[in-house]
């Protein structure tokens, strides 16, 4: 385990000591399953410097990219411009998870714990879910979605890339290198402080060598090294992911992610407002999805 000092100290590391560490971690986790491993490789900033991490050192290790249907079309073109790549695809599409399971909004844990209360018929669970402090309830911010008309789940990523993972890995025997960082949310920290960057212990085992890097960290990489990137990234986006995940996006300031989409995928924007059923969805969270004006964005 980790305490959360030594988690701060090594966020706070220069970039070339950051490398050095994760390269041992990469070593130690190759190491242990005899080089049976892989990197999850979603065509993201993130996953791309851990390939290139991986690869100085282990040149033959395989990328697996699923291919659930939700990606950016220039995270897939980039994807196709990178050797050894497996692809796999999910046995559902997003279309089907939102329609038989609920749609993903706020984050991983508030969706869980509102889809646990909903179908739950324990009065006992449902008051630990709305008890007042501590975790694994329902903040107070989101119990207005309790009664919210349309389904809410946070089984998506579960369905279209953990799911399709596990089948690889119980096929091959590898074991996943992800790109997943500990300040990009409180579960990864927990996982961080939990396991470290080596998950041996874990139901799930996983090596997550950069969980004590920074976003800036991964910007001086790509610029060190001169490593090719998803193009997505030129076109106003910070963070890529599944292009209609709603995980955050009412704390995306004064232009969200579903707005942006209007003006740099208006197709995909016009799918998903008016054929996945999103614009009842955020009328009734309050968030909008429509530019405030036309000429809000320049291209200059």
């Amino acid at each position: 385990m980790i305490d959360h000092e030594e988690m701060r100290r090594r966020q706070l590391l220069p970039l070339k000591d950051k490398i050095d560490l994760s390269a041992e971690r990469i070593e130690n986790w190759y190491d242990h399953w005899k080089g049976m491993v892989y990197v999850a490789f979603s065509g993201g900033k993130d996953s791309t410097v851990l390939l290139h991490l991986v690869r100085s050192i282990f040149p033959e290790v395989p990328a697996v990219f699923c291919d659930t249907g939700v990606e950016f079309p220039e995270l897939k073109e980039f994807v196709k411009t990178i050797d050894n790549v497996i692809w796999l695809k999910p046995k559902l599409t997003f279309f089907d998870v939102i329609k038989n399971y609920g749609y993903p909004v706020v984050s991983k844990e508030q969706s869980g714990y509102i889809e646990q209360f909903r179908k739950t018929k324990s009065e006992k669970l449902k008051e630990k879910l709305l008890k007042k402090t501590g975790i694994g309830r329902i903040s107070e911010k989101h119990r207005y979605l309790i009664n919210a008309p349309f389904k809410i789940s946070n089984k998506c990523c579960q369905i279209l890339k953990k799911n399709p993972a596990r089948r690889y890995e119980k096929e091959t025997g590898r074991f996943p290198y992800t790109g997943e960082m500990a300040y990009e949310s409180r579960l990864r920290k927990q996982n961080y402080l939990r396991f470290g960057c080596n998950a041996y212990d874990a139901v799930n085992k996983v090596s997550r060598p950069l969980s004590f890097w920074l976003e800036d960290d991964i910007w001086e990489y790509i610029q060190k090294y001169k490593i090719p990137y998803a193009s997505i990234y030129n076109k106003g986006y910070s963070r890529t992911g599944c292009i209609w995940c709603l995980y955050g996006v009412e704390n995306d300031g004064n232009i969200n992610k579903i707005q942006m989409l209007e003006k740099t995928h208006p197709k995909l924007h016009k799918y998903c407002i008016e054929k996945l059923g999103y614009k009842e969805v955020l009328d009734y969270m309050k968030i909008p999805y429509k530019l405030p004006s036309d000429n809000w964005w320049s291209d200059d």
